[in-house]
């Protein structure tokens, strides 16, 4: 396989793993406002033909890369995310639970934003 490249698709909502231009995989995730700035991960895909490459791992690793420039946290709703953050304790700092409910009653007003 080709070399992954990931760009953040901020107006999307969107972080995306692209191998020689085509979308391979994705996180959908939303920026959350108050009670803090945070960004709020919510779905991890990646396409079947691409499934086990390590795709997705590449995907979380690079949000919490870019919340860390940011200096910003994460707030983790997508189970993977939740999983892969379990797993590296060193690259991805555990979640606020503050920031976890709110992030959660964001997405219950928003019914249709995923």
């Amino acid at each position: 396989m080709s070399e992954i490249e990931i760009r953040d698709d901020r107006a999307a909502g969107r972080l995306e793993a692209l191998a020689e231009g085509e979308v391979v995989g994705h996180i959908e995730y939303f920026v959350l406002a108050a009670p803090a700035h945070a960004l709020v991960p919510v779905h991890t895909i990646v396409e079947p033909a691409h499934e086990g490459k390590g795709i997705a791992g590449s995907l979380a690793r690079e949000l919490y890369t870019l919340a860390a420039r940011e200096d910003v946290p994460v707030a983790p709703l997508c189970p993977y995310v939740v999983k892969w953050a379990e797993r590296h304790p060193d690259e991805a700092p555990a979640a606020d639970p503050e920031l976890l409910r709110a992030a959660k009653q964001w997405l219950v007003a928003h019914p249709d934003r995923f």
